[in-house]
C-alpha cells in the first residue's frame, strides 16, 4: 500500500514541485492550500505524513500540531518556514513536529526527510500495535487471573509482593491491597505462615515445588488444607524475576477422601476399628503442632507406636527421637538420664554426661511410664516444659532446649493427683493433648488385621510359610480378654509359629492360658436345634459384632446369620 502524503503551502508552485517529487517515488501526494481544507483531508484520508508551512493564512503550523495533538494522530509533521525563528521552532518541537527545515527545499532533502519521517510513522504504528496487543494480552491474563479460584500470589527476587488475585482473599483471609508491595514474610496474615518456606525455597533453588499439603491453622479456617505449587517466575526463560505461589483449597476433597477411605493403618499403627480411626484423626491434626501430649493406655497396647507416629507425621521428623522409660531408673540416676550431669555432681561421674533432653534437641522426647517418676523430678518436667530450659546435675547454669515432650502412662493419673502422688499443675501441662490407646478387647475388629500383620512378620522372621489360622484358633482369639493386649498377641502368633511346622497355625499351637481359656466357654447354642434373635445378639455381643465370627460361634453359615439378622431387623447399637 502506497503511503500518504499531505502538502500544505499557500505558495501554489511549492505544493506543485514537492506533488511532482514524491509521486515520481511511488507515494500517495495530496495538497491543501490552506488549514481548513488541510483538517478535511486529515479527516478523510488520515494521511502518514503531513509537510506543511508553519503560515496557514489565519492560522500556523503550531495551530496545526495543537488539532493533531488533540486527535491523538500519530502521523509525523514537518514543519517548513521562509522565515525560520528559535521560538517557532522551539514550540513545534515542543508540540512534536518531526522536523522544522527552512525554505529553500532541495529535493534530495525533501526526499531524505520524507523517507525517515514515513520509517518514524511506521515504527509509531508497531509500537501502538504492541502496545495494543501486549494491553489485549494483559486484560485477558487479567480476567484469567480474576476469575481463578486458587490463589496466585507473585514475589520478586527481594520476597516483596508484586501482584496476588482476589481468590487469595477467600483461601487466606486477607485483602490482596494489604499485602501487594509488601515483603511476604512481614505480613500479618494470621495462619501458620508454612506456604513461606515454599516460595524461599522456590527463589533459591529456582526450581519448581509440586503439589506442597500444609494446614494453615487461620483462626477463621482452623482445618483448612491447602495445597501449594511454587515456581520460578523468569524473563525470557532465563532471567529470574522472583516466584509464583498458587494455594489450592483441598480441605473439602480432603474431608471426603478421609470419609470415603477406611484406613486400616497409620504409620505403624494397625487398626481400622471406630476407636482407631478417631486416633488417625488426632495425629494427623497433631501434624504441625508441637503441642505436649499425654497417651495413656493398658500395657501393650502401642502406646510407643502413637508416640512415634506423632513425631514422624510431625515438622521434626527428621530430628532425633529419643525414649526413657522413668519407671526403669531410681530418682538419682533418672535425674542424670534426663537432664545430664558434670564431672564430679556425684560418686562415679567422672565427666559429663549429656542427658536425654540435650540428645533430643530439636526433636521429640517421649517420657515412658511418667505416672511413676518422683515429686523431685515432676518439679524438674515442669520446669523443663515451662521455661524451655534444662540445669544438669551439678550445674546450675540453665542451657536453653527446643523438645517437644510426649508422655505415656498406663497409670491412672486423676487419682494419683486425689492422693499427692502427682503433680497437678503437671498433668495439665502433658495433658494438652490427650489420646487413649484403646485396649485389643475394645477394638476385636481390629485382630484379624493384625493377626495378618503379624503373620507377614513371623514368616520372614522364621522363613516359613504359614498361610493362616484354623477356624478354632480364630474363634479362641476373638473370645480371649488378652489383658496383655497386642503385645501378648504378637507373643501368641510367635508361640505358633514355633510350634507350627504346617501352613496353617491350629488350636494345639497355642499357650496354655489361650487354650485353658478356650476350654471354659460354653458354646452359644447350649445344643438348641434352631436359632433365634436372642442367640444372635449373644454371638453378635461375644464376637464384637462380627458377623462372619458370631456365625463361627454359632455354628452356622455366613449367608444364614446375615438373613437372621434382616429377619429378625437386628441394628448394631454402637454405630
Amino acid at each position: 500500500m502506497k503511503s500518504k502524503i499531505l502538502i500544505i503551502d499557500d505558495e501554489e508552485n511549492i505544493r506543485f514541485g514537492f506533488e511532482m517529487i514524491l509521486a515520481d517515488q511511488g507515494y500517495d501526494v495530496m495538497t491543501a492550500i490552506d488549514y481548513d481544507s488541510a483538517l478535511k483531508i486529515i479527516s478523510d484520508k488520515e494521511p502518514d505524513l503531513i509537510i506543511s508551512d508553519i503560515i496557514l493564512g489565519g492560522h500556523t503550523g503550531i495551530d496545526l500540531l495543537h488539532e493533531i495533538k488533540t486527535r491523538k494522530l500519530h502521523c509525523p509533521v514537518i514543519m517548513i518556514t521562509g522565515e525560520p525563528n528559535i521560538e517557532t521552532s522551539t514550540d513545534a518541537v515542543r508540540l512534536g513536529a518531526f522536523d522544522y527545515i527552512p525554505k529553500p527545499i532541495r529535493k534530495e532533502t525533501l526526499l531524505r526527510i520524507t523517507s525517515h519521517g514515513l520509517q518514524h510513522k511506521k515504527l509509531l504504528d508497531t509500537k501502538i500495535e504492541l502496545e495494543a496487543d501486549n494491553l489485549r494480552v494483559r486484560h485477558n491474563m487479567e480476567a484469567i487471573f480474576r476469575s481463578l479460584k486458587d490463589g496466585v500470589v507473585t514475589v520478586d527476587e527481594a520476597f516483596q509482593v508484586i501482584e496476588a488475585n482476589e481468590a487469595v482473599k477467600d483461601i487466606c483471609r486477607f485483602p490482596v491491597k494489604d499485602i501487594t508491595g509488601k515483603n511476604f514474610e512481614e505480613i500479618q496474615t494470621g495462619c501458620s505462615k508454612s506456604c513461606i518456606n515454599v516460595l524461599k525455597e522456590t527463589l533459591k533453588t529456582k526450581k519448581t515445588i509440586n503439589e506442597f499439603r500444609i494446614e494453615c491453622r487461620h483462626p477463621e479456617k482452623p482445618r483448612q488444607i491447602v495445597l501449594l505449587t511454587g515456581s520460578p517466575l523468569r524473563h525470557n526463560g532465563i532471567k529470574s524475576l522472583g516466584a509464583v505461589l498458587v494455594v489450592r483449597d483441598i480441605t473439602r476433597l480432603t474431608n471426603l477422601e478421609r470419609d470415603l477411605k477406611e484406613r486400616h493403618h497409620f504409620h505403624r499403627i494397625i487398626g481400622k476399628s471406630h476407636r482407631m480411626q478417631k486416633i488417625y484423626a488426632i495425629l494427623e491434626n497433631l501434624s504441625d503442632t508441637d503441642s505436649t501430649v499425654l497417651i495413656t493406655g493398658e500395657t501393650g497396647t502401642g502406646k510407643e507406636l502413637v508416640a512415634h507416629a506423632i513425631h514422624h507425621n510431625s515438622t521434626r521428623k527428621g530430628k532425633p527421637f529419643v525414649k526413657v522409660n522413668c519407671s526403669a531408673l531410681s530418682e538419682n540416676l533418672l535425674e542424670s538420664e534426663l537432664f545430664g550431669h558434670v564431672k564430679g555432681a556425684f560418686t562415679g561421674a567422672v565427666k559429663n554426661r549429656e542427658g536425654r533432653f540435650q540428645m533430643a534437641d530439636q526433636g521429640t522426647i517421649f517420657l515412658d511410664e511418667i505416672g511413676d517418676v518422683s515429686p523431685l523430678i515432676q518439679l524438674k518436667l515442669l520446669r523443663v516444659i515451662q521455661e524451655k530450659e534444662i540445669e544438669r546435675v551439678g550445674d546450675s547454669t540453665p542451657m536453653k532446649i527446643d523438645v517437644r515432650v510426649i508422655a505415656a502412662t498406663n497409670c491412672n493419673l486423676k487419682e494419683k493427683i486425689k492422693t499427692g502422688a502427682f503433680r497437678e499443675d503437671l498433668y495439665y501441662r502433658i495433658k494438652v493433648v490427650d489420646i487413649p490407646v484403646p485396649s485389643l478387647s475394645e477394638r476385636r475388629e481390629d485382630i484379624p488385621l493384625l493377626i495378618n500383620h503379624f503373620l507377614g512378620i513371623f514368616n520372614t522372621r522364621f522363613k516359613k510359610q504359614i498361610n493362616g489360622l484354623s477356624n478354632e484358633v480364630v474363634t479362641a482369639f476373638m473370645n480371649y480378654p488378652w489383658p496383655g493386649n497386642i503385645r501378648e498377641l504378637e507373643h501368641t502368633m510367635e508361640h505358633g509359629f514355633v510350634l507350627c511346622q504346617g501352613q496353617t497355625m491350629l488350636f494345639d499351637h497355642l499357650p496354655v492360658e489361650i487354650k485353658e481359656y478356650s476350654g471354659t466357654q460354653k458354646p452359644v447354642r447350649s445344643g438348641k436345634k434352631s436359632v433365634n434373635k436372642d442367640d444372635i445378639l449373644n454371638a453378635l455381643e461375644k464376637a464384637y459384632w462380627n458377623k462372619s465370627q458370631a456365625a463361627r460361634l454359632l455354628g452356622i453359615g455366613r449367608r444364614t446369620i446375615y438373613r437372621k439378622i434382616k429377619e429378625y431387623r437386628i441394628v448394631n447399637p454402637m454405630k
